[in-house]
C-alpha cells in the first residue's frame, strides 16, 4: 500500500503505507473500529482505494480483483456464529467450491486447522479456517483476539499476514507472535 485511502459514505482512512512479504507480519493501531475494519479490507483488495495505491503481489484490486481474493484472505473481526459439526463442514465445503478445492481434501485440513487452535474460541477459529481452504499468501485480520495471537501466526504459517488492532497492547501481542515465528 502505498498512501493508500479510502473516502466514502462519510468514512475516511488513510493514507496508508506498508509493505508485507511472504513470512512476514505487519500489526497496526487505527483510532477505531470502522478505521481499522476498513483499512483490513483495503488491505485484502476488498474495497477499492480512492487514493494513492494498493498492490496485492503485483495486482491491483481495482482492475484485477480475481486475482487479488485468490491471494490475500480476510478474517473479519465478527465472530462466525457457532454452528454445529454438519453446518462447519458445509461452510468448508461451501469455501472450497469457491476457490475450486476438492471439499473433502478442504474439510480434513480445516479441522486438522482447528486441532492446531486448540483453545481459540471456535467463533473465531471457523473463520480462519475457512480463509485458509484457498492457501493465500496473504492473510489479513481484522482486529484479531490478543489472547489468541501465537495461536492464530502459528495456524497462519509462512504466509504474510496484516492485522488491525485500536490498541497498542493488542497490535504488540501479534509483532511478539511473528518475531517467534521467525527463523533463527
Amino acid at each position: 500500500m502505498r498512501e493508500a485511502s479510502f473516502d466514502a459514505s462519510g468514512a475516511a482512512v488513510g493514507p496508508i503505507t506498508l509493505d508485507v512479504h511472504s513470512g512476514e507480519g505487519v500489526a497496526r493501531v487505527f483510532g477505531g473500529s470502522r478505521e481499522a475494519t476498513i483499512a483490513a479490507m483495503l488491505a485484502a483488495g476488498i474495497v477499492k482505494a480512492t487514493g494513492g495505491s494498493v498492490l496485492i503481489d503485483q495486482y491491483d484490486p481495482r482492475v484485477q480483483s480475481a486475482h487479488c481474493k485468490r491471494i490475500a484472505a480476510f478474517v473479519p473481526h465478527a465472530p462466525l456464529p457457532l454452528p454445529d459439526e454438519a453446518e462447519f463442514e458445509r461452510y468448508i465445503a461451501y469455501r472450497a467450491a469457491l476457490w475450486d478445492v476438492d471439499s473433502m481434501r478442504a474439510i480434513a485440513q480445516a479441522k486438522l486447522l482447528l486441532e492446531r487452535l486448540d483453545g481459540v474460541h471456535e467463533a473465531f477459529a471457523y473463520p480462519l479456517a475457512g480463509a485458509l481452504v484457498a492457501a493465500p499468501q496473504l492473510v489479513v485480520l481484522d482486529r484479531p483476539q490478543p489472547a489468541y495471537a501465537r495461536q492464530i501466526v502459528a495456524a497462519i504459517g509462512p504466509r504474510a499476514i496484516v492485522s488491525t488492532h485500536l490498541s497498542a497492547a493488542a497490535a504488540e501481542a501479534f509483532s511478539d507472535a511473528e518475531r517467534s515465528r521467525a527463523p533463527a
